[in-house]
């Protein structure tokens, strides 16, 4: 009897630090990782670092040097070499380690054995990026960190680079307009395709920038943000005089960069540009951003007349798309469809968006929109995102890389909020004076925070 009574006094405590791993795991994975999982895998990695490689292929065999010098000095046959591994590096997340390939090997190699070595050290995923030539790091997440979104402190914000979601490797995903000038971003009704507008109206809107938005829903979803705006257009009937608007602005850009281009031969090359960015910095025009929501209602047409004017719109479009970047202006494209069946120019338009992000679609049709020119291989991807998971989406580029993204909670009320809070840097444009909104008055307001999490169902 005492020696039962002994053994519950022992279970007990046991019992109750499992239970309450587990509930840190449910309820808390970052807090579970830093005292549970971040101790655990980095023991399973460093004891088991030299079996794992060579059961996954990734171990050479020795040099000659090395097998004469270790079987003179042990008198032991020399096993296979795994890659030379450097120290670990916890982060909030994960871990990450750095990897000497031997020649012979490619990051392909570590690719293809992603999968074993993250059931192998017990943790969420495992990532593979390059650093440099013979060196990969492998990026290890402890917990999925696409359930409960938290941006990472360094995000890598900067001028029109906006931080707006996270990568399913804990890396921020950053909108950078001077990288990708223009982007395509399609998503069903309640994917977070809304929620992703905003984090990008929010982020930008703290910056000497001009924001200009085409919302044929009748301004529902850009008409909140109306004190940042520089223009918006509400329906296509005022979106056919916007964009002739902002194709004037672009031409009278390309005036001033020739104009610089023409100065005396004398003139040192450095000074002479091809864009705005090359300007002298008293010279350089604001960048201006173009919103364009639900895209698929510029192209519909009922007449005649409605399809003279869609065209019109089409090309003034295409015309932005294909020269607005050395002039700064940058397309936002988004759509619930979007594709060769909308009519002429479609296909055009779509060839110039660089990025493309897709939330959850109704049909495999509108993933290969978004992503099957680029990425074949993500089409797959975009198609799996469960219905219960708004703001998961992938996003690409014409590089044809791609990864999993998930955009954190932002209510339409917090990002009205930041606009109104910078509703002084709206520059003055001429060009865009006459479609500049009329802000709504709002009660004041104390700060709020730009990010929340998504509610969680479970």
């Amino acid at each position: 009897m005492s020696e039962l009574l002994t053994l519950m006094q022992v279970g007990a405590p046991v019992a109750a630090a499992g239970g309450g791993a587990a509930y840190l795991r449910a309820r808390h994975p970052a807090a579970w990782w830093s005292t549970v999982g971040l101790p655990v895998s980095a023991t399973r990695l460093t004891l088991s670092y030299d079996a794992v490689m060579e059961a996954c292929g990734l171990s050479v065999a020795p040099s000659r040097l090395r097998s004469f010098t270790v079987g003179t000095a042990t008198r032991r046959e020399v096993g296979p070499v795994p890659p030379h591994r450097g120290a670990l590096r916890p982060t909030a997340t994960g871990m990450r380690v750095r990897l000497r390939l031997a020649p012979g090997q490619e990051p392909a190699d570590v690719v293809a054995s992603a999968e074993r070595l993250r059931h192998a050290w017990g943790v969420h995923a495992v990532y593979v990026h390059e650093v440099k030539p013979g060196v990969v790091e492998l990026r290890l997440v402890g917990f999925d960190v696409l359930n409960r979104v938290r941006m990472p402190r360094r995000s890598g914000a900067g001028p029109l680079r906006v931080p707006v979601a996270l990568r399913e490797d804990a890396s921020p995903f950053v909108r950078d307009y001077r990288a990708i000038p223009h982007q395509l971003t399609l998503g069903a009704t309640l994917s977070g395709k809304s929620m992703y507008l905003r984090h990008l109206v929010a982020g930008l809107a703290g910056q000497p920038v001009a924001l200009a938005g085409i919302d044929c829903k009748r301004g529902v979803e850009l008409a909140p943000f109306a004190s940042r705006l520089s223009a918006l257009a509400t329906d296509p009937e005022q979106a056919a005089e916007l964009l002739p608007a902002l194709v004037a602005l672009m031409d009278e850009r390309y005036d001033l960069i020739r104009a610089r281009q023409g100065i005396a031969p004398s003139t040192p090359d450095e000074e002479i540009t091809s864009d705005i960015w090359g300007l002298p910095e008293h010279q350089r025009p604001v960048p201006v951003v173009l919103f364009v929501d639900e895209v698929a209602e510029l192209f519909l047409t009922a007449c005649r007349k409605d399809e003279e004017r869609r065209d019109e719109m089409v090309t003034h479009l295409v015309r932005l798309a294909q020269l607005g970047r050395a002039a700064g202006i940058h397309l936002e494209v988004c759509g619930q469809r979007f594709g060769a069946e909308l009519g002429k120019g479609a296909t055009m338009l779509r060839a110039q968006l660089t990025g493309r992000v897709c939330h959850r679609v109704n049909d495999e049709a509108s993933a290969k929109m978004a992503l099957g020119d680029i990425a074949p291989e993500a089409v797959g991807a975009a198609c799996a995102i469960p219905a219960e998971r708004p703001g998961l989406a992938v996003a690409g580029d014409t590089s044809g890389g791609w990864s999993r993204i998930r955009t954190p909670y932002l209510s339409l009320a917090d990002a009205a909020a930041t606009c109104d809070r910078y509703a002084h840097l709206v520059p003055h444009l001429p060009a865009l004076a006459p479609f500049r909104p009329t802000a709504p008055v709002r009660p004041a307001q104390p700060p709020v925070p730009l990010a929340k999490l998504w509610p969680v169902a479970d």
